[in-house]
């Protein structure tokens, strides 16, 4: 029976209930657990599973540069960078808003490690996500412009606007 009920999570792709199947059906007949129960225990394995594998996509798309967090985040040795601030961001109400965040400083004051953080923290809950340097956004953009939009365009003196990476939920 074990292997037919194998078989049939592969065939589902029931992964989480896979791996937790052997441990909770000898635990079921030692401490003789009633059917319901081990088919709760084997779902929420399989919801465990599941959520943690959809945080993990979530944060492989979003391509953060780096494994930053606000938890690592030096606030004592960035001293303009107001943690109070940074953690009544941290509870996304701005994206509930659709809000948009610009942070600005000069070069070293932590910009780019609190965008990955934000980032990290809205892949957490639930939010996708993308971390992209502007220039190359904006390279890419540019490059699927039809040719013939183009045309005076940038006019003399005109500016793009340029800054270091974005950061979108």
């Amino acid at each position: 029976m074990r292997d037919k009920l194998r078989a049939l999570i592969q065939q589902l792709r029931l992964h989480g209930m896979e791996d937790a199947l052997d441990a909770e059906i000898e635990r079921a007949e030692r401490e003789a657990i009633a059917a319901p129960e081990l088919l709760y225990r084997l779902l929420s394995q399989e919801a465990s599973s599941r959520r943690e594998r959809s945080l993990a996509y979530r944060i492989t798309k979003a391509r953060l540069p780096w494994q930053w967090s606000l938890d690592t985040f030096p606030f004592d040795r960035q001293p303009g960078v107001s943690k109070a601030q940074i953690q009544t961001l941290a509870g996304l109400d701005f994206l509930r808003r659709a809000d948009n965040v610009l942070l600005i400083g000069k070069p070293g004051t932590g910009k780019t490690g609190l965008a990955i953080g934000l980032l990290r923290e809205a892949c957490i809950n639930g939010y996708r996500s993308r971390f992209a340097n502007a220039q190359v956004l904006l390279d890419e953009l540019w490059a699927r412009v039809p040719p013939a939009r183009l045309r005076g365009w940038p006019e003399s003196g005109t500016k793009l606007p340029f800054s270091e990476s974005s950061a979108f939920a």
